[in-house]
């Protein structure tokens, strides 16, 4: 690491422009697309989609004999969801939808035959029972069930009702057998990259401060800021899908005996931990925006000792194997020295005081060791579940 932090700037600068003077290629940009999780769990979606509906249409075909095999497939494919609990409670919901949507059908057909009045009724009353909270995710199935119903020349609601029944469990079958994902690791890559953003913003307020800085670069790192909390938001909504993958997840149970619950990673509380991180550290660019035109000089043994801090606590919280926790001491010097001077009553203290107290308040949230370490993971092994 080098000792004064603008001849690091000038050589990472120096490696961003080389890199931006050699184009990526298409090849490129297409195996990192194809290697991000997101992009490979739609992927895997949609393979498994494609085979559940394709098994059911074809058992429903070969096997059932239908002559108009929708149903099935159709179902089928309505089941298979992000997750195998989603996929048996959404496929529940779909298999009751549907018979309740059959019902529905036949009575308005026995009943009242079948025209544009009655076709318009069974519609209006599937809507309306799609509202109901326990089918309302797939509520929607009473209405398209009726639909497929009424426009079909033999309903043989018996064949209907069996073919429902045979493409929900198809659904369930794939999703559970063809790798249901476990996506424990995703959630380790949000926490690296919000990391690494908040150790490249306070490297660049370091970098700033060490001569002179403007409103244009305090406004540049709020909005970095909001945009972390933008992401940390995306990392919220992965934890909640990771917690519901490891429900009825078959590969959970053939890797319960490797599995140790000592070093399951709490990541509420790392996430917790994090948006308070980034409050501390949006206080922080409001305090020195609004230093931009409040001080007019600075004590330059405060911008010394705290430009070295700061740069180096931006790396320590960038780089996962840093030591945040060393910075404690040196923050500590530095407010030592600072309470002795005696020119303190003429300088900007409050400003001073407010800046460090937002580091010493970032340098406590990161030394923890579980959302520093454990918790970031942005290596392969993030990427397989």
């Amino acid at each position: 690491m080098s000792s004064d932090p603008r001849d690091q700037s000038s050589t990472d600068e120096a490696t961003a422009d080389h890199l931006e003077d050699r184009p990526e290629s298409l090849g490129t940009r297409i195996l990192r697309l194809l290697k991000d999780p997101e992009t490979t769990g739609d992927l895997l979606l949609a393979v498994k989609a494609v085979i559940a509906a394709t098994s059911a249409w074809a058992l429903s075909v070969g096997v059932l004999g239908t002559d108009v095999a929708f149903m099935a497939p159709w179902t089928a494919l309505l089941t298979v969801h992000a997750t195998v609990h989603r996929s048996l409670s959404r496929g529940a919901q779909t298999a009751i939808s549907t018979a309740v949507g059959m019902g529905l059908a036949f009575v308005i057909m026995h009943f009242l035959g079948v025209n544009i009045w009655t076709f318009a009724l069974a519609l209006f009353i599937g809507l309306m029972g799609a509202r109901l909270s326990w089918i309302r995710d797939e509520g929607v199935a009473i209405a398209t069930t009726a639909i497929f119903i009424f426009t079909s020349d033999d309903p043989m609601f018996a064949d209907r009702f069996i073919e429902l029944v045979l493409g929900v469990s198809v659904g369930i079958v794939v999703n559970m057998l063809v790798l249901p994902p476990l996506r424990d690791r995703q959630a380790a890559r949000y926490v690296d990259s919000i990391n690494r953003r908040m150790g490249a913003v306070l490297v660049d307020m370091a970098e700033e401060f060490s001569e002179t800085w403007g409103m244009e670069r305090a406004d540049a790192w709020m909005e970095e800021t909001e945009s972390m909390s933008d992401e940390l938001n995306s990392a919220w909504r992965m934890v909640k899908l990771a917690r519901e993958s490891r429900r009825e997840n078959p590969r959970r149970l053939l890797r319960r005996k490797f599995y140790d619950k000592d070093h399951d990673i709490d990541y509420d509380q790392v996430l917790s931990h994090i948006d308070e991180g980034i409050s501390h550290l949006r206080n922080l660019t409001r305090t020195m925006r609004e230093a931009t035109w409040a001080i007019n000089s600075w004590d330059e043994q405060f911008r010394e000792g705290w430009v070295r801090i700061t740069c180096e606590l931006g790396e320590a919280i960038a780089d996962p194997d840093g030591d945040v926790a060393a910075q404690h001491e040196r923050l500590d010097d530095l407010v030592t020295t600072m309470s002795r001077a005696d020119e303190l009553p003429h300088i900007q203290w409050p400003v001073y005081g407010s800046m460090l107290a937002s580091l010493r308040h970032i340098i406590h949230i990161f030394s923890d060791v579980t959302s520093d370490r454990e918790s970031r993971d942005p290596g392969d092994e993030a990427t397989a579940d």
